[in-house]
């Protein structure tokens, strides 16, 4: 789902683009620092978006730098496709499509935005009440001694997400950045 909702949003914002122009692009944001994308499986996602639909193909046409290239926009479906992979991104605990989503969020609505956000912290809250809860049962008496402070690993996380979410929402809320209906 990352990979798709990048490739997905850099064509989007760069309107018709080659393949190793949105790797260019998304390699440039480090993305391969903060999700598990890594270069071939972008190639792979262009390809893939093109035959599902998502990415319209040009002809391909001579490059002085190497082999013809083929340039890619987006097609209706693939704009339908963006935002709900986009929205979903937003309210995601998962922190991978959760950075994804955020690097896309300017192109909702800020009140949109603001109710994705909302979503994601009320979940992320709730994920670390439940991992709270199971603190009497984890782990099984089997497990390793160290098992035990996995959940307090996945808390801390959680609650930096939710601490960092709510830092975000208050910034949505003030003004902060230009969204898609300003």
């Amino acid at each position: 789902m990352t990979v798709r909702l990048l490739v997905l949003g850099v064509v989007r914002s760069h309107g018709d683009v080659h393949g190793y122009a949105v790797h260019r692009e998304l390699m440039s944001w480090r993305v391969d620092t903060w999700t598990a994308v890594k270069p071939p499986s972008i190639y792979h996602a262009v390809k893939q978006l093109a035959r599902e639909g998502k990415l319209a193909a040009t002809e391909p046409t001579a490059s002085p730098q190497g082999p013809n290239r083929v340039s890619y926009r987006l097609t209706a479906d693939g704009e339908r496709d963006f935002f709900r992979l986009l929205e979903d991104a937003l309210r995601s605990p998962d922190i991978e499509e959760f950075g994804a989503g955020v690097a896309f969020m300017q192109c909702l609505p800020r009140a949109r935005v603001q109710e994705l956000l909302t979503e994601q912290l009320t979940t992320t809250r709730q994920i670390d009440i439940d991992l709270d809860a199971m603190k009497p049962q984890w782990p099984d008496p089997s497990a390793p001694p160290h098992a035990q402070h996995l959940l307090d690993l996945w808390r801390g996380l959680f609650r930096s997400n939710a601490s960092w979410t709510s830092q975000m929402l208050e910034r949505v809320g003030a003004g902060e950045f230009r969204f898609a209906d300003e």
